[in-house]
């Protein structure tokens, strides 16, 4: 009698035990790491497969698996590295400079690798939106607006297939503010 009382009192107590806590954070595993901007852009080869390229750099599935797992470092690193792919784009030194001063097959690779380069900023702009509203932002007209940007870049790279493409040397970071790699 007193074996079968303690042994439902173990029994209640390890399945109470063993239950999840409610408002525990469960993040993944630390998926990426700090790397210089020339390590994951994908402007160098030719047109046509820009997004399976960035896929290729960041794990895209596995983060669109649990955007709501992915950690706070993970986000931060591709908030960064989206930052760097603009400045490459857009700074001194970057694509609209190199476009400026070329002409002829070096300005139409330029303007190739320039798309590919935006193509890899607008899907880590997606992720990273896609991410932050599974983790309770609420952002969907905002992640709507760039993914509608990220289509139209990708139509316009898959025109490009086969054309030679261009990278810039350009120098960034996906480190966050504040952070050193």
């Amino acid at each position: 009698m007193y074996f079968s009382k303690i042994a439902v009192l173990f029994t209640l107590a390890a399945t109470g035990l063993s239950a999840p806590i409610e408002g525990a954070e469960k993040r993944q595993a630390k998926l990426l790491s700090v790397q210089d901007y020339s390590q994951f852009q994908v402007s160098d080869g030719t047109g046509g497969n820009a997004l399976a390229e960035v896929a290729q750099k960041f794990p895209v599935a596995q983060i669109k698996a649990d955007l709501a797992g992915v950690s706070k470092d993970d986000l931060a690193i591709l908030q960064a590295a989206r930052v760097a792919a603009e400045g490459a784009e857009t700074d001194a030194g970057g694509f609209n400079d190199a476009i400026a001063k070329a002409s002829g097959a070096d300005a139409d690779a330029l303007k190739v690798g320039k798309i590919k380069n935006k193509v890899l900023k607008l899907q880590l702009e997606v992720l990273a939106l896609q991410v932050q509203q599974a983790q309770g932002a609420s952002n969907q007209a905002k992640i709507d607006a760039e993914q509608k940007k990220l289509d139209n870049n990708v139509k316009t790279d898959t025109a490009s297939k086969g054309k030679t493409s261009q990278s810039v040397s350009f120098s960034a970071t996906s480190a966050p503010k504040g952070k050193k790699n």
